[in-house]
């Protein structure tokens, strides 16, 4: 079984880069306090990087 991220979304996305809004946008999240699963692979942790200040991650 291939392990999965819960990403939560915890900060508003207005004001921020083109960048970081399309990186939250690709894992799913749109509005504050969604929550999404995703596979733990190199591809979602760069991801979860580019955006860490703005969300929460659960293993």
């Amino acid at each position: 079984m291939e392990k999965t991220l819960k990403i939560k979304l915890v900060k508003s996305l207005n004001g921020r880069l083109e960048k970081q809004i399309a990186t939250a946008y690709s894992l799913g999240l749109k509005k504050i306090g969604q929550t999404t699963e995703q596979p733990d692979n190199a591809a979602t942790r760069g991801k979860i990087k580019t955006i860490i200040h703005l969300i929460e991650v659960t293993e």
